[in-house]
C-alpha cells in the first residue's frame, strides 16, 4: 500500500521549505511595542495614566530589544541587520526598479528603519520622562520635541507598513504571517 505525503499541493506541487527567523522574543516585542505605541498615542494627554504606563513599558522594550540586539539569535542581532547607508540606497533603488534581493533576516532598509524607530522612541521616552520631573516640568518647548518625535514615529511606522507591503508583494511572501509564525520561506 503506498503512503501519500500531506505535503503535496494541488498538481503536485511541494510547498516551500520553511526556516525559523524571528524568535519568540523578537516576535512578542514586536507586537506589544506596536500595541503599547497606539496605546500610549491614543491616550495623549486625555488619559494620563494610561499614557505614562504606555510610555514606561515602551521604555522597557526598548531596553530589553537594545541588549537582544547584541546577545541575540543570528537575526535579532544588529550586526546581521545595521548596513552603511550607501548600502540602504542601493536596496531602495532596487526596490524601486522591482530588482531587490530576497533576504531572509531583514533587508537594509527594513534594518534602518528598526534603527529609525529605535531612535525615535527612545527620544519619545526620553522626553516624556524629562516632563514630568521637576527641572522640566511646564516645559512647552519639551513638550512639543515630545509631540514632534511622537509624531514622527506615526510617518515612520507607516514607512514600515508600506515597506513590509512592498517588500511582500515584491518576493511572494507574507512577513505579517512571517512576525507572527517566527517562520519564512527558505532561501530561493
Amino acid at each position: 500500500m503506498k503512503t501519500v505525503s500531506n505535503t503535496i499541493q494541488a498538481g503536485g506541487a511541494r510547498p516551500p521549505a520553511m526556516v525559523k527567523v524571528w524568535d519568540p522574543f523578537v516576535r512578542i516585542f514586536h507586537w506589544s511595542l506596536a500595541t503599547c505605541f497606539v496605546l500610549a498615542y491614543a491616550t495623549g494627554d486625555e488619559i494620563e495614566r494610561v499614557h505614562i504606563a504606555a510610555g514606561y513599558t515602551i521604555a522597557g522594550l526598548l531596553s530589553a530589544r537594545i541588549l537582544w540586539g547584541f546577545v541575540g539569535p543570528r537575526h535579532a542581532r544588529f550586526s546581521n541587520f545595521v548596513r552603511p547607508p550607501r548600502e540602504v540606497l542601493a536596496y531602495v533603488r532596487d526596490v524601486a526598479l522591482l530588482r531587490a534581493p530576497r533576504y531572509i533576516g531583514h533587508n537594509p532598509a527594513g534594518g534602518a528603519m528598526i534603527m529609525a524607530l529605535l531612535v525615535a522612541l527612545a527620544g519619545t521616552c526620553v522626553t516624556g520622562y524629562m516632563m514630568i520631573t521637576d527641572a522640566y516640568w511646564g516645559s512647552k518647548m519639551l513638550e512639543h520635541v515630545h509631540e514632534f518625535l511622537a509624531n514622527s514615529t506615526i510617518g515612520l511606522v507607516v514607512a514600515h507598513v508600506l515597506g513590509v507591503l512592498i517588500a511582500s508583494f515584491e518576493h511572494r511572501e507574507n512577513l505579517v504571517v512571517s512576525m507572527i509564525s517566527g517562520r519564512k520561506r527558505a532561501a530561493d
